[in-house]
């Protein structure tokens, strides 16, 4: 698999990572395992958590595959902090002692001192952005992150928190920033894909399967087995279920029939390529499901038929 500098960093990420949201939740460890050996047999680098994906548990499962499924320095781990769901509601909370505290015990969980890659999960209008950039250089610093970067920020969010790291020689650089990004979701051209090429950082796209409807599963309705369907990620699902996306999706069923692929492979290769991309975040129920997953490693798209899928996924 391919590996990619993000942006002008010293941090080497294949092209596609492995999303974990699911481990520990709906996937259990022995499956957990077998997407793992999978993915990294393919020869990629990186793991993507967070604090939150099942309360934690996503970050226990990998700490369990360290050291009996591979070697701590030859996987990139990358987790998140700042959302919680302690209370069963949604709280955001990115001040520099919450975000301290939630990266010792993301260390803990994952049983090892230091992650390559720390990310505040999202912006936070209620707290200054001096407190919460604070926290990075203090992880920076201290060796307990390798880099730092951002996620789900706008395009002003990502310009000023970069620039304000760029000011003092002392403080940590924003090595990547992380967006949901795919033909169904293209909002990040407009201000945050431009911002990070322009400052040297690099792009994680995550969802780039448009939450799972690009693999063409939702065509005909929902799947009883499919996240659609599921009672924690129906609402996550759905917004991607309107006439919009019946059209995007058709466009990618018929590209990919003509070329000989699948849906799920022509909608990854878009985003996996796309200029400023540095590594497209996929995710899996199984390890069989991510098999297939992986086999869009052996494509790429010609450019008259991205120029189409451009075209109509514009609108």
């Amino acid at each position: 698999m391919e590996i990619r500098r993000a942006g002008t960093s010293g941090l080497s990420l294949s092209r596609l990572g492995l999303g974990t949201m699911t481990w520990g939740r709906d996937t259990d460890e022995h499956e957990a395992a077998d997407q793992c050996r999978a993915y990294l047999d393919a020869g990629g680098n990186y793991l993507d958590t967070a604090a939150m994906y099942g309360d934690g548990d996503s970050e226990r499962v990998i700490g369990g595959l360290i050291g009996t499924l591979f070697k701590r320095d030859d996987v990139v781990i990358g987790t998140k902090a700042g959302i919680t769901f302690a209370s069963g509601e949604r709280v955001v909370n990115v001040s520099r002692h919450s975000l301290i505290a939630e990266l010792e015990r993301s260390l803990s969980r994952l049983g090892t001192d230091f992650v390559d890659l720390w990310n505040i999960h999202t912006w936070d209008s209620q707290n200054p952005l001096d407190d919460t950039l604070s926290a990075l250089d203090y992880a920076y610093t201290s060796g307990k992150a390798r880099y730092v970067g951002i996620s789900n920020y706008s395009g002003w969010q990502s310009a000023r928190a970069i620039t304000r790291q760029e000011s003092f020689p002392s403080k940590a650089p924003i090595a990547t920033v992380q967006n949901e990004y795919s033909l169904l979701n293209r909002e990040i051209e407009a201000e945050v894909l431009p911002c990070a090429m322009q400052l040297g950082v690099g792009v994680l796209a995550w969802s780039p399967l448009g939450r799972g409807v690009l693999t063409g599963k939702y065509r005909l309705g929902i799947p009883s087995d499919s996240r659609g369907a599921s009672s924690h990620f129906a609402a996550f699902v759905h917004p991607y279920l309107d006439e919009r996306a019946h059209r995007i999706v058709e466009a990618v069923s018929v590209a990919a029939e003509g070329l000989g692929f699948s849906p799920l492979e022509v909608a990854l290769a878009w985003v996996r390529d796309a200029p400023g991309v540095t590594s497209a975040i996929v995710g899996a129920r199984t390890g069989a499901q991510l098999r297939g997953i992986l086999m869009s490693e052996e494509i790429s798209l010609p450019d008259i038929v991205r120029d189409v899928l451009n075209e109509i996924s514009a609108s």
